[in-house]
């Protein structure tokens, strides 16, 4: 009887969020410049004496025209009506749970990377602020190297990295010899960096210059002796990126989306995740979520097979199947109003 009553009561506060404000960060390219509107924001919200975070996600559907999700720990839901205009943005929410559904709207500002606004619903209003979430450079990742000296296939792993500033640094690992990076550069598509090597008492420096593909990166290395082509492929290509989830019980079927980084971190709507684990096809993580006192966990275990997401939600709830598809994203020349 107690566990029924904690279970409902954190169904009605997550009603209650979702209803008051309702619910999409992190990901993979270069992302809008400072002052525009497409991308992905943090919002916080404070319910009660707890601050909510979720994030708002903005982009362009086939046709043009401006489309928004909220996302949350809860799910992805739809926005409507979203409009931006000389820095003022709006839209509206319709949220459903069951036979419930309420409407909420939102007005606000979006200006140097900072967006406020008030949320306003039949229960009142709320002072929703967020902040842009940078999207990693394509070039981020663990790029296995293949390249031949002679008869011999050399192998090596180039790691990119990228701080909060979105500033690109590399190391080289590698079985033979010592390596340094230097001079990283990655712009549109295209990546060059400086390699020093040093095998024993014998050093040798060498320039590589190549394109970025989807997955693979080609190029050549260039040194005293010559020319050398080389080609990378992506650890965990298969994996990284945004999926958009359909997870389904005896409840009905929600959406939700998971966005993977090239470490393997990730976001569970708007919840952090260490780690999703990704061996031979096989895809596992681990969901923990604080509610006031009480710790609620979930473990979702699955596969990967033809582009294609699938598995299972288990938690104390019971076992929810999930789907999930992936996003892939087209690149579009950026016009002069964001």
């Amino acid at each position: 009887m107690k566990k029924h009553t904690i279970i409902k009561a954190v169904l009605c506060c997550a009603l209650l969020v979702l209803v008051v404000v309702s619910a999409q960060v992190w990901g993979g390219s270069s992302g809008p410049r400072r002052g525009g509107f497409y991308g992905d924001w943090l919002v916080k919200m404070t319910f009660g004496e707890r601050q909510m975070e979720s994030i708002l996600s903005f982009s362009r559907d086939s046709e043009g025209n401006r489309t928004g999700q909220w996302i949350s720990f809860w799910g992805m839901n739809e926005l409507k009506d979203v409009k931006f205009e000389e820095n003022q943005l709006s839209f509206t929410q319709v949220f459903r749970f069951g036979e419930n559904e309420s409407t909420s709207t939102f007005k606000g500002t979006i200006e140097e990377g900072k967006l406020s606004g008030s949320l306003t619903s039949d229960r009142g209003e709320s002072k929703l602020d967020g902040t842009r979430m940078p999207r990693a450079p394509r070039a981020v990742g663990s790029w296995e190297m293949k390249y031949k000296v002679g008869e011999r296939e050399i192998t090596g792993t180039l790691v990119i990295k990228a701080d909060k500033e979105r500033n690109l640094s590399a190391e080289w690992q590698s079985e033979r010899g010592e390596h340094k990076i230097s001079d990283l550069k990655y712009e549109r598509g295209n990546l060059s960096f400086k390699r020093t090597s040093k095998f024993g008492e014998r050093q040798m420096e060498s320039t590589f210059e190549g394109t970025l593909s989807s997955d693979t990166l080609t190029g050549t290395f260039k040194s005293e002796r010559g020319e050398i082509a080389a080609e990378g492929k992506l650890k965990n290509a298969s994996l990284i990126g945004t999926w958009i989830l359909e997870i389904t019980s005896d409840r009905g079927t929600r959406k939700q989306r998971l966005s993977v980084n090239p470490d393997l971190s990730a976001l569970y709507g708007s919840m952090p995740l260490k780690k999703v684990n990704l061996e031979d096809g096989k895809v596992s993580f681990k969901l923990v979520m604080e509610f006031g006192d009480q710790k609620f966990e979930s473990t979702f275990a699955g596969k990967i097979q033809d582009s294609k997401l699938t598995g299972e939600l288990t938690s104390s709830r019971g076992t929810r199947k999930v789907k999930g598809t992936k996003v892939v994203r087209t690149f579009r020349r950026q016009r002069t109003a964001q």
